[in-house]
């Protein structure tokens, strides 16, 4: 009984079942039931591996990340963000789209997903950029790429997957060998090391688009900065600016982990919603709590046969194959960079980046243990690669919200936001060959 025999059932079947329509944890759980029954193992430890994978602790914070950022859609939180990054427009050229990847950033680092960024941004910014003479599809655009962001900027969904799916992974003895101990992983430290890759990708957009915006003529205000405005828009923002600070904050700092910050953020975000805001109403807590159950169940489901079909892939000694086959076409890091990057890219633009995430972290990561990569920096890596798939087809799901908010072709948003997908996957081969990039913040803190 063959590996080979093991990937082609594993993999052909789920491919299949991909092809003909079946949706991802679909796919996932029978392509691994029928690897089960082949191997001739019983189907109880298919549903014991499953009921484990949801035990662990860090993945509280997987819920409590999705009800905070709802709560703060609701609170009028978001609102004020968007309107003080546009306080900052000004007359810059294309300012008012830079204020929407400002916006992405800000909404960033407090929903943890791509597409809730895009909708939350888009649906302010987008009516806003066509009213100062942009083109629809050019304000939808940059909106889908900027939401790519939201899984950047930490606190981030796919950063928890990633680190519940790297912690329970053995090194492998010959990297250890070769590179000696590797530093462990933790998603605090993945939080940390994301926040400047997260700003290197936004600046690379920003560049971008100050130069479309200069062939397409967007200019900024005549007026130019208002510093009553941007005051303004300070003050009446100020506790939807200080969410981020305390979420980050106390992460940074080491006062409470991300699952504690999650609920720190919820309790936060129901203060500053019912009684200084006072635009969170009862009704509004209970759609919430609804949009929470809704996603966190699709997320759990996946994670239960995405963890399954990741075990058979290790226990059939499948990354080893695949760390093997890579590195006998060359052992170069950089061309293995570019390789593992451009896969990535691939895989983003026709899976779901969580589904993505569990099933190749343990294919990819002995990979880039041979080569001597901090887990860390590969995470971030990794993640950042996923994002540009939000704006990427055929999947694109932030292109999917543009389209729908602008009510415009969902051929012409993705025409004019592949340029800003070429430009985020130049900055993430940038993030992959200089490793402090992601690793500075991390070492600066002590993790």
């Amino acid at each position: 009984m063959t590996e080979t025999s093991i990937v082609l059932i594993l993999f052909g079947s789920f491919l299949g079942l991909l092809i003909l329509g079946a949706p991802v944890t679909v796919s996932l759980g029978v392509a691994a039931l029928a690897s089960f029954l082949y191997l001739d193992q019983n189907p109880i430890k298919f549903v014991q591996i499953a009921f484990t994978s949801v035990g662990s602790f860090p993945l509280m914070a997987l819920p409590a990340f999705i009800l905070a950022g709802a709560l703060m859609e609701a609170a009028g939180i978001s609102k004020r963000l968007v309107h003080l990054a546009e306080s900052f427009a000004g007359p810059v050229t294309g300012g008012m789209s830079a204020a929407a990847v400002l916006a992405c950033m800000f909404f960033g680092a407090i929903s943890g997903s791509g597409p809730a960024t895009t909708a939350a941004v888009g649906m302010l910014m987008i009516p806003a950029m066509v009213k100062r003479g942009y083109d629809k599809g050019y304000a939808s655009a940059v909106t889908a790429s900027s939401g790519g962001l939201g899984i950047v900027i930490p606190p981030s969904i796919p950063m928890v997957i990633f680190g519940i799916s790297a912690i329970g992974m053995q090194v492998p003895a010959e990297a250890i060998a070769k590179h000696g101990e590797f530093q462990s992983v933790s998603i605090t430290k993945l939080f940390v090391a994301g926040f400047i890759p997260g700003m290197v990708l936004a600046g690379a957009l920003m560049t971008l688009n100050y130069f479309r915006c200069k062939k397409l003529g967007y200019k900024g205000t005549d007026e130019g900065w208002s510093l009553s405005q941007i005051t303004g828009a300070f003050r009446t923002g100020f506790w939807s600016v200080m969410a981020p600070l305390v979420i980050l904050g106390g992460i940074y700092s080491g006062f409470f982990t991300p699952t504690e910050s999650a609920i720190v953020a919820i309790f936060y975000t129901l203060f500053v919603g019912f009684f200084i805001h006072k635009e969170l109403k009862w009704k509004d807590l209970a759609r919430c709590l609804e949009t929470t159950t809704w996603l966190s169940g699709r997320v759990l489901l996946i994670l239960f046969t995405a963890t399954v079909f990741g075990r058979l892939l290790v226990e059939n000694q499948i990354p080893a194959m695949v760390a093997e086959s890579m590195l006998s076409v060359t052992e170069n890091l950089y061309l293995i960079w570019i390789l593992i990057i451009a896969f990535l890219l691939f895989v983003g633009m026709f899976m779901e980046t969580l589904a993505a995430i569990m099933i190749l972290t343990p294919v990819l990561l002995p990979v880039t243990y041979n080569l001597g990569i901090d887990p860390v920096h590969f995470g971030i890596v990794m993640v950042c690669s996923l994002s540009i798939g939000f704006s990427t087809p055929p999947l694109g799901e932030n292109l999917f919200v543009a389209s729908g908010i602008s009510n415009i072709s969902l051929e012409e948003v993705t025409a004019k936001a592949l340029p800003f997908a070429l430009v985020s996957a130049m900055a993430v081969i940038l993030i992959a060959f200089v490793p402090d990039i992601s690793l500075f913040l991390p070492r600066m803190f002590g993790y």
